[in-house]
């Protein structure tokens, strides 16, 4: 089963690429050069956009945060290992100057949600925030 588990150009990254490229947006994908390879690069802005499974990257407060039942120390060692480098590639892109957004799966759900998530990525792209995270959006 976990061979299943892909990545990159996940359904959620999908949708938001698909959204973004809408409103006339053009990235790079996976950028290899780059700390954590970013799911999007935006050269032009100095940004990065990170599209996070809520359940591999442990999304505080979110409910597709789950701890499988079956070997919980395997996974509580697998999903701590995931955060901390979630941190290390933050820190280590900051550092070199790049700015970075953090879309949680969650915020991408249901999906007519994704353009207004696209227009929230758009318009931080062109301030000059550093971080932007975008979790779940209050009903």
């Amino acid at each position: 089963m976990m061979a299943g588990i892909r990545g990159r150009d996940t359904e959620p990254e999908m949708a938001l690429r698909k959204a973004l490229h809408a409103l006339g947006l053009r990235f790079r994908l996976h950028a290899r050069l780059l700390p954590g390879r970013p799911d999007l690069v935006f050269p032009k802005y100095r940004a990065v956009v990170f599209v996070h499974g809520c359940f591999w990257h442990r999304h505080q407060g979110c409910r597709y945060t789950t701890t499988p039942a079956t070997r919980p120390e395997f996974w509580l060692a697998k999903f701590a290992a995931n955060v901390k480098r979630d941190a290390s590639v933050r820190e280590a892109l900051a550092a070199s100057g790049w700015r970075i957004a953090t879309v949680w799966e969650c915020s991408l759900k249901p999906r007519d949600r994704v353009p207004s998530v696209a227009k929230v990525v758009a318009s931080w792209l062109s301030s000059t925030d550093p971080v932007l995270e975008i979790g779940k959006i209050p009903e």
